[in-house]
């Protein structure tokens, strides 16, 4: 859910740009749902952390920015809201005393800018937690930590497990649209010019099978899932990419507007039971997430200090 070239986005400028992954399964019924939600929420109050959560105790419904991407938000072929994000919420959500969640569909790279025009109330869909981002909205701490993985050919015949070894070993390299793989590959030394850019996952393997690239880059649970059925490609096992000549680990967390503390701390305080409890991830499990994407990481520690990792 880094460019102008900044570490752990995926999108080439925060709050702007495509999607961090392509849209999949959903589009077409996002489109008409889409049009269903996209009048604004009523004005807030700001002083003492806002009254949205009493608003929306009042309105029984909370509505839900998501970026149309599996498995982190998205209408299924159904045409029902699902993922690991607006099932969390549900859950979440039913705790805080409000009974229904909806859907306002939107690309990734508008999730924060539609938040902050009060398109909707929380973004929900799985978004990275970066210092840039936390200038502009409020997380709450991460329901998921993420490493990266590659898709190689089955044996891994290059012996590709990180991106240093991309480099020096001169491997044709592709990744997403607007992944934070791109700012890793250039990082260790690869030549953006050289990047094969493909929509997502899926396109990657077909890259990867057909031989035109030898290793696609993602999310450990994109990679994982995504080549499932493949009988010419596996995925590599997760590691953690180097930022700043540090491994780094992503973490993805719902997003409010900077002034709604007293919701974020609310949701906070759930989220903590349920991952005290084991509960958090018998909910995200079908969604593909392991004990491995677990993570007691916190906003603050991933902001960095900034704004939208503060706790009152």
């Amino acid at each position: 859910m880094a460019p102008p070239l900044e570490h752990r986005e995926r999108e080439r400028i925060p709050g702007t740009g495509t999607t961090r992954r392509s849209l999949l399964a959903g589009v077409a019924a996002a489109g008409v749902l889409g049009a269903a939600g996209c009048s604004r929420v009523a004005t807030a109050s700001t002083e003492n952390g806002g009254d949205l959560l009493d608003r929306l105790k009042a309105a029984g419904v909370v509505r839900l920015g998501i970026a149309g991407e599996i498995p982190f938000g998205y209408i299924d072929r159904d045409g029902d809201l699902t993922g690991e994000a607006p099932e969390l919420a549900r859950v979440v959500f039913e705790r805080l005393g409000v009974g229904r969640v909806q859907p306002v569909p939107t690309e990734f790279g508008s999730l924060i800018p539609g938040l902050n025009s009060r398109q909707f109330d929380v973004a929900a869909a799985g978004m990275y937690i970066t210092p840039e981002r936390c200038e502009q909205v409020l997380f709450a701490d991460p329901d998921y930590q993420m490493l990266d993985s590659f898709i190689v050919r089955k044996g891994n015949p290059k012996g590709l497990h990180g991106y240093q070894d991309v480099v020096g070993k001169k491997a044709r390299f592709a990744t997403g649209t607007g992944y934070a793989e791109i700012q890793y590959a250039v990082d260790a030394g690869y030549e953006e010019s050289d990047i094969l850019i493909v929509p997502d996952q899926v396109a990657g393997l077909n890259a990867v099978e057909a031989g035109r690239v030898d290793v696609f880059a993602g999310t450990a649970l994109t990679t994982r899932e995504v080549v499932r059925k493949s009988a010419k490609a596996e995925a590599t096992e997760p590691f953690k990419p180097l930022v700043d000549g540090e491994p780094h680990v992503d973490g993805g967390a719902f997003a409010f507007r900077l002034t709604e503390t007293r919701l974020r701390d609310a949701f906070n305080a759930e989220l903590r039971k349920m991952k005290r409890s084991g509960e958090l991830l018998r909910v995200l499990k079908p969604f593909g997430f392991t004990e491995a994407e677990m993570t007691g990481l916190t906003a603050k520690e991933l902001c960095g200090g900034g704004v939208g990792g503060s706790t009152s």
